[in-house]
């Protein structure tokens, strides 16, 4: 039972842990949506991405969320006419970063909600063990 106990709090860790690391390529994200490149025809902040595995813990013998990946989104970027911006080219304009701060925010809310999720799960898995050791005495 112990055992079991442990994986929990182990699956739950590692949940946080990879919720975590999205936040902060969201955060990253939100912070530079209004970089532009310094030079003529420079390219902007491109909004980064994060993918997640499952990998096979097996000193617990679970499966486990583990961060695969953290890319570079490649969709195309906007042009906005700015010709009084050092980055703007030839003919006036700035290539615009591809971070649509709605998308950033909604994924920080279902990242929030599942590092809640996960810390939910080891509280109660904490108090199971407490209760369990209190048995014990």
């Amino acid at each position: 039972m112990a055992s079991d106990l442990n994986s929990a709090l182990n699956i739950s860790a590692n949940g946080m842990d990879a919720q975590t690391t999205r936040l902060r390529v969201i955060a990253q994200n939100i912070a530079n949506q209004d970089s532009t490149g310094s030079s003529p025809g420079a390219e902007p902040y491109r909004r980064k991405t994060i993918t997640f595995e499952s990998a096979m813990d097996r000193a617990a013998g679970v499966d486990t969320v583990h961060v695969k990946a953290i890319g570079v989104d490649s969709s195309e970027l906007q042009l906005r006419y700015d010709p009084a911006n050092p980055a703007s080219n030839a003919q006036g304009y700035v290539k615009l970063p591809n971070v649509n701060s709605f998308v950033e925010v909604m994924d920080m809310k279902e990242a929030e909600r599942s590092y809640s999720a996960n810390l939910s799960v080891m509280q109660a898995t904490r108090s199971m063990l407490n209760k369990t050791i209190d048995l014990l005495k």
